[in-house]
């Protein structure tokens, strides 16, 4: 099995297609519609505002570019934030200004610690050991279930795309070996296109969607929501009320996921011969820890206990505002403290003679999503200095008739789902967001749980390649027929709706969720 796997780099299929060609039309609709659409924008009649109109133009251009993807997501969002200047939206420090954010260096900083991880493999540690645990590898219901807590977990540490990307080449091993015993027992299966091939492999792309949920950091897509609230409300949701609503609503998503997995790609065999010994090998290979591994380890722990504690000693009354320590408290601002952890790194020595990070290695990061994040906090404060986020939503509301938290977070969940399905998880909640805090505002519903909602929708479609990068990468392989992706994908989406519900209304509810 070990060779099967280390010669398994190619996909078993091509991919070019449909797809391709549903890509190539949504990007030639995005360059056509985008400049009537903004020209109406500017021409909108009804004694809107100048600076309104222009807002309401930069709103079009950037949302139809991000679903469309005409151009790299990235790009878009830098040609909007000056189209904001440009067309008088705000002065340049207004418009600029949003990229001091602390929002901005929490993303440089976790991306520096994710990459530390991947320069010294401590993130490669986690699939081997899980898959050597008794009684996991020899099992392809207990594989695939392994490959989904595997990738839950490392997505919580680094970027989904980055898990999906690091966790395929094992699991085409693994596809390739199945699918050897699967042609043995039935000589009318050809190629690796199994139920089994689609089950583990979307069970890595469905595991990444989940463990990005868990914290305010762990998605690019939760940074620019919880900093979409931030600009809009001047509010920002505390980790510790992020987590209690995430954590139960991550373990109950992952069961109904992989629930959804098993009813509808039951694998052709239950057997995986010698799976359990190549993974205790795998694991075996990696050797002890290096001083590069262990450095980033204790780096990250102290920069969770930074994080987590504060939060947790307020929440549970053992800090007051009138105690000493709250002063302390008050100055571990979440991007300040990774960017400080993150800046040891460059001192802490490897034992080999150089450092645990490098500036070559850190500038390898993905400044193109630290653009996008600074570009969606610019919306989100540009939206309400202009007014335009108070009149949208109150146009809204009046056209739709919503009036409680609940219809509300139903929208929410249903409009950035919708969205997430045709475009990028990030761009789903970057349009979403700055659409529901209005709304909210206008009828006179706290913001933040139905933010909430949208941003747990955003990151929820499952039925498209498109949807999120992971879905992409694992489609990519060649082992996921579209139609299966879909029929999985629609059934996972449809359980997901009233766990958000219960996560965001429910528990929200339960602790207290709102503007102070």
């Amino acid at each position: 099995m070990s060779a099967q796997i280390e010669s398994a780099a190619a996909p078993a299929a091509d991919v070019e297609g449909p797809d391709n060609r549903f890509d190539r039309a949504r990007s030639r609709v995005g360059a056509v519609a985008v400049l009537p659409l903004m020209a109406l924008a500017l021409l909108w009649p009804g004694g809107m505002p100048a600076a309104q109109r222009g807002m309401l133009a930069v709103l079009a251009f950037v949302i139809v570019l991000w679903i469309c993807e005409t151009i790299p997501i990235a790009a878009t969002a830098l040609m909007g934030i000056a189209l904001l200047v440009l067309l008088g939206v705000g002065t340049p420090s207004e418009v600029f200004g949003a990229f001091g954010s602390p929002t901005v260096f929490l993303v440089v900083g976790a991306f520096l610690l994710a990459r530390a991880m991947t320069v010294h493999g401590l993130d490669r540690r986690f699939a081997p050991r899980v898959l050597s645990l008794p009684g996991v590898g020899n099992s392809t219901y207990r594989t695939a279930l392994a490959f989904g807590v595997v990738a839950t977990l490392l997505a919580t540490l680094v970027s989904a795309s980055a898990t999906a990307a690091m966790l395929l080449p094992i699991g085409v091993g693994v596809v390739r070996t199945v699918g050897d015993l699967v042609r043995e027992q039935d000589p009318s299966i050809t190629g690796y296109r199994t139920r089994f091939s689609c089950m583990l492999m979307l069970a890595i792309a469905y595991g990444a969607g989940v463990g990005s949920v868990l914290t305010p950091i762990t998605g690019i897509a939760n940074v620019i929501g919880r900093g979409a609230v931030e600009e809009m409300t001047g509010y920002r949701i505390p980790l510790f009320d992020w987590l209690s609503m995430s954590a139960p609503y991550v373990l109950a998503l992952g069961a109904v996921m992989f629930g959804a997995l098993v009813l509808l790609n039951r694998p052709e065999t239950r057997r995986i011969p010698g799976g359990q010994e190549h993974f205790r090998a795998a694991h075996r290979a990696l050797g002890r820890m290096s001083g590069g591994e262990r450095n980033v380890l204790r780096v990250f722990a102290v920069t969770v206990t930074l994080w987590v504690v504060p939060s947790l000693l307020e929440t549970l009354g053992v800090v007051t505002p009138d105690t000493p320590a709250a002063s302390v408290i008050s100055r571990l601002d979440e991007g300040a403290v990774v960017v400080a952890a993150a800046g040891l790194l460059f001192f802490l020595p490897t034992g080999a003679g150089g450092r645990t990070l490098t500036w070559a290695d850190a500038a390898k990061i993905d400044w193109g999503t630290v653009v996008l994040v600074g570009v969606g906090l610019t919306i989100g404060r540009m939206m309400n200095a202009t007014g335009l986020a108070d009149s949208f939503g109150a146009a809204v509301a009046g056209l739709t008739g919503v009036r409680s938290t609940l219809l509300l977070c139903l929208v929410a969940v249903v409009l950035a789902m919708v969205i997430s399905e045709t475009t990028s998880n990030t761009a789903s909640v970057g349009i979403a967001v700055p659409i529901i805090v209005p709304i909210a505002t206008a009828i006179g519903v706290d913001p933040l749980i139905p933010a909430m909602a949208a941003i747990f929708g955003g990151n929820a479609g499952a039925m498209l390649p498109v949807s999120t990068p992971p879905n992409a990468i694992v489609y990519g392989s060649g082992y996921v027929p579209m139609i299966r992706m879909i029929r999985t994908g629609v059934v996972a989406d449809l359980a997901t709706i009233p766990l958000i519900l219960l996560a965001t209304v429910g528990i929200g509810s339960m602790i207290g969720l709102a503007l102070p």
